[in-house]
């Protein structure tokens, strides 16, 4: 990885404000530019950029394929972004959990969904070397291969 580098994603949503309120007034993300059709954020480092669609949009049937989120690599910032969701009652998809335990690929998580359906997933390694590595481990989420 480089600190030269960081991840661009773009996500539907069908209206500015509330995506200010849920990314920026919520979770704490920065807001770059924006005008009536998108907004810009700073999502932990990353930019999020938010698109007005006038299609619907429909909540998905379950957490994959298509989430993102962030892997912290401190506890305790994991932590303090579920005191955040809890306090202000974010629409949780899947409640904290720990999978994988005394595994090399544990690790605590929880999902969250916006206001436009979007599926965000937060978690973090106990062990960081399976964030990348562990390519003998197949375990990848809770489906079966």
């Amino acid at each position: 990885m480089s600190d030269r580098l960081f991840f661009h994603l773009a996500i539907p949503i069908t209206d500015t404000e509330k995506a200010k309120e849920f990314y920026a007034a919520v979770l704490g993300s920065g807001v770059g530019r924006q005008n009536a059709g998108a907004v810009i954020f700073d999502f932990y480092g990353h930019q999020l950029v938010a698109h007005v669609t006038k299609e619907p949009l429909q909540p998905q049937k379950g957490i994959y394929p298509r989430h993102f989120g962030i892997t912290f690599l401190d506890q305790q910032d994991w932590q303090t972004t579920l005191d955040r969701a809890e306090k202000h009652n974010l629409t949780f998809r899947d409640r904290p959990r720990l999978r994988f335990e005394g595994k090399l690929t544990e690790h605590k998580t929880f999902f969250l969904e916006d206001p436009f359906y979007n599926l965000l997933e937060f978690k973090w390694y106990r062990h960081q070397e399976a964030i990348f590595g562990g390519q003998e481990v197949k375990e990848i989420g809770d489906r079966p291969e």
